[in-house]
Parts: C-alpha cells; sequence; structure tokens
C-alpha cells in the first residue's frame, strides 16, 4: 500500500500500488476537501513515505538531540532533530509555524502542545527543559501532568506524552 498526500489539505490517500503499472497516471479526489489532483506510478526523487522509512534514532546524536515520535493508530515512527533554543512541538497543519510538527491526525494534540528548550549550561553541557504551552490536554512528563508554571529538566530517554502521543528524548552524545 502506498500514501499520497493531498496537495490543499495535507490528508493523506491510500492505494495499492500493485494494480497499476510504472508509468501510468492515477487521479484522486481528497475526502477531506474534495480537490482532483494526479500523480504517475514509478520510482520517485522524493523521499520514502513515512511508512516506508527507515529512521535512525541515533542519528542527530551528534548535533542537539532528537524527539522520536512512537508509531501509534494517528501516526507512523518520526525521529525530529532538535536545535538550540526553544524547540516548540504540535501537531501538524498546513500553514503553522512550529519548529518540530509533528505529522499526525490525533485530536488530542495542539497545534503548540509544549516546548523543549536546549541549551548550554556554564561547563557547555546541553541542558533540555520542557514546559506546556499551555495546551487543551496537558503535556505529561513520566506520567505526571505539567501546571502552566512547571519547568521540568529532561535526561536521555525521557518519555513526554502529549494526547495520545507518546515522545522519547534522546540526547545528543556529549564529547
Amino acid at each position: 500500500m502506498k500514501r499520497v498526500r493531498c496537495p490543499k489539505c495535507d490528508h493523506y490517500i491510500t492505494f495499492d500500488e500493485t494494480r497499476y503499472t510504472e508509468g501510468q497516471s492515477l487521479v484522486f479526489e481528497c475526502d477531506e476537501c474534495h480537490k482532483q489532483f494526479a500523480i504517475r506510478i514509478g520510482t520517485s526523487k522524493l523521499k520514502a513515505t513515512r511508512k516506508e522509512e527507515v529512521l535512525d534514532e541515533n542519528e542527530h546524536k551528534d548535533e542537539y538531540g532528537s524527539i522520536v515520535v512512537v508509531e501509534n493508530v494517528f501516526h507512523y515512527k518520526q525521529v525530529l532533530p532538535l536545535r538550540l533554543g526553544d524547540n516548540v512541538i504540535g501537531r501538524y497543519v498546513k500553514g503553522t509555524s512550529i519548529s518540530l510538527p509533528i505529522e499526525t491526525v490525533d485530536p488530542s494534540v495542539d497545534t503548540k502542545h509544549c516546548t523543549i528548550n536546549v541549551k548550554r549550561d556554564k561547563k557547555g553541557k546541553l541542558v533540555y527543559t520542557l514546559w506546556d504551552a499551555p495546551s487543551n490536554t496537558g503535556t505529561f512528563y513520566m506520567n505526571n501532568i505539567l501546571s502552566d508554571n512547571d519547568r521540568i529538566r529532561l535526561e536521555d530517554g525521557a518519555i513526554i506524552t502529549i494526547g495520545a502521543t507518546t515522545l522519547i528524548l534522546r540526547a545528543a552524545h556529549e564529547s
């Protein structure tokens, strides 16, 4: 099975590619926005779909670390690289300007749900700090809900839950 994304609303449409031959053109109509668009079956120069990607959780270990989005019924596994400063995490919606958008249809994840700040302390060690946006469903750290004023220091392997979505912090390797 393959997935294509609607160019208007970013909704995914799934189809069985084995029923078609290479070079054949297909026309789809999006169930969400009713936009019609065409694709051509064959090898694409674009990245593999999320379902077919082999994601390396340690890929960004030498930079500033990453957040691993655990696969569930709402989305596929994703690895989102962190950067210095505020990393705003939320649900991807076309036109949003957050730094770590999660591709999900989980309605309990806000478009701006929580923030992880990455900075260096006086000794040059990376420090990760988590806080809620505030969001409608809250942000949980190791099964404890954060209040609006909580700031939590995170370590490698920290488990964060936003809505029905679980995130795992993969801290950067320190030299």
